[in-house]
């Protein structure tokens, strides 16, 4: 059988696009926890701080195990890291989540620059509820 060549580039330009990852919607929901969870503490609002348990334990019912949930959140940290210019460990590097991430950061970002109080609390309280972040 003989395949002409513009067939064969045809697929090769096609093959690509579709071999990218996709985050699960699983994933994506809980990469966008997460991120909201983030984003919380990056601006500092007051009265929250970090529940890594909780954050586990929600990863854990969202993807299906603990080491579902660990992978997602080392994925996340590798993710900020590749975007800072900062060394990460490639193997847990997942571009799919550094776009994802990248987009929901700048949206939340923006309504908090916008509206700090109000974002805060909505976030915040947001977190708190799923179990990522605890008042203090």
């Amino acid at each position: 059988m003989e395949i002409k060549l513009p067939v064969v580039a045809l697929l090769a330009m096609i093959v690509p696009g579709q071999a990218r990852a996709v985050l699960t919607d699983a994933e994506a929901t809980f990469l966008d926890q997460l991120v909201t969870a983030a984003a919380v503490l990056e601006q500092r609002c007051a009265g929250f701080e970090v529940n890594g348990a909780g954050g586990v334990q929600l990863g854990a019912r969202l993807l299906g195990s603990t080491d579902a949930a660990m992978a997602m959140i080392d994925a996340y940290a590798a993710a900020i890291k590749a975007h800072d210019g900062k060394a990460y460990d490639p193997g847990k590097f997942r571009p799919e989540v550094l776009e994802a991430a990248s987009k929901t950061s700048k949206r939340l970002q923006a309504h908090l620059i916008k509206n700090p109080k109000e974002a805060c609390a909505d976030y915040g309280d947001t977190s708190v509820a799923r179990g990522l972040l605890r008042r203090y």
